[in-house]
């Protein structure tokens, strides 16, 4: 057949003029445009470097097993830092550096073990890790249609029937309220109590101020306690507070000391508190540094102080210190002294937050 003969049988058969080339593009565009588009599948990118290259995969294992080793030398850093820097100090006592130093040292060794740990496990991902194609079907989530049907139904008949949607007064009021009603629960929050510091770092106690006993609120003379014994004191400046209301119930709780009489020879004075007892007279907060139980079980051959909560025992002849139980800090010691008219004193308030231990506690 003749290739002009050809060309006439294509344009019959396809209805196209043979002279107009682009319409048969045209054509074939508007034939398949409504064909689904084909699933393109699984592109596999093909093998990575480390793949095909053993040395390349054992070069990148090394640089993974660094990074988590480093992570470790950085872990163990912040322990050793943890130990050596102190964690008490303020801006009174000058040594607020410390603190600065600590906490420095701390963010540097943690945030350089979890850098390297997070990215030694992504490279461990890209470099090594296989990448298999998982595919899960997921079904239709779609309700039937009837039950659609009587639940937009029901919304609609309850809104008729209340006129939430017509009465936008009531609607919007009401939606104000609700936005509102949580405020109160933030408010209430505080309501918990003070802050940690607000509540232990001071007392009423301060130079000058006299011991009372707390049953008659009289002032206590050295002559007037014998040995072994144990008086529970408050601070004279209390009474001075309101009769009642939160701040005289704060104070109180804060405040109570334990008077001990000792042999000034028994007293293991620590540095800086050789003068702090009176003729082997000497005070501590009655409140436990656990969980802030009084206590006073007093032994007085031994001068061990227990706390009946959880079995804390403390030695008030060396300083306060925890000689049993789960406590972890010793008793504050209130310095004593004389004052012109013969009566005990506190030299300054407690030099240490009373009460249990929290994580900003300092010495002052």
């Amino acid at each position: 057949m003749s290739g002009e003969a050809t060309s006439a049988v294509q344009a019959r058969d396809s209805h196209v003029p043979v002279d107009h080339p682009e319409q048969t593009g045209e054509v074939e565009r508007r034939s398949t445009s409504a064909d689904p588009i084909p699933d393109p599948g699984f592109h596999d990118p093909g093998p990575r470097y480390t793949d095909v290259e053993p040395k390349a995969a054992k070069r990148a294992e090394r640089q993974i097993a660094g990074m988590f080793i480093l992570a470790s030398v950085f872990i163990v850093a912040s322990i050793a830092a943890y130990i050596y820097f102190g964690i008490d100090g303020d801006e009174a006592t000058g040594n607020i550096g410390e603190v600065q130093a600590s906490n420095f040292a701390l963010g540097i060794t943690l945030g350089m073990a979890f850098l390297l740990i997070g990215v030694g496990a992504v490279q461990w991902s890209r470099a090594l890790m296989t990448s298999p194609e998982i595919v899960e079907k997921r079904k239709p989530l779609r309700s039937q249609d009837d039950v659609r049907e009587d639940t937009l139904a029901s919304f609609n008949t309850g809104t008729e029937e209340t006129g939430f949607g017509r009465r936008t007064m009531i609607r919007n009021s009401l939606l104000g309220a609700l936005a509102l009603l949580p405020l109160p629960a933030i408010v209430l929050l505080r309501d918990l109590g003070p802050l940690p510091g607000d509540t232990k770092e001071n007392t009423v106690w301060a130079e000058g101020v006299r011991l009372l006993t707390d049953v008659t609120y009289q002032p206590i003379t050295p002559e007037q306690m014998e040995l072994g014994q144990l008086v529970n004191v408050m601070p004279a400046t209390y009474r001075d507070l309101p009769e009642h209301g939160p701040d005289r119930l704060n104070e109180r709780a804060k405040s109570p000391v334990m008077l001990i009489r000792m042999l000034p020879e028994e007293i293991l004075a620590a540095e800086g508190r050789d003068n702090w007892h009176v003729d082997g007279i000497i005070a501590y907060s009655k409140i436990c540094t656990h969980v802030g139980c009084p206590i006073s079980l007093y032994e007085r051959t031994t001068h061990h102080m227990l706390c009946p909560c959880h079995q804390s025992t403390f030695d008030l002849a060396d300083n306060g210190k925890v000689i049993f139980g789960p406590a972890t800090r010793p008793l504050p010691q209130l310095p004593l002294a004389v004052d012109s008219e013969g009566y005990l004193v506190a030299q300054s308030d407690f030099t240490e937050p009373v009460g249990p231990s929290y994580w900003e506690r300092g010495t002052r």
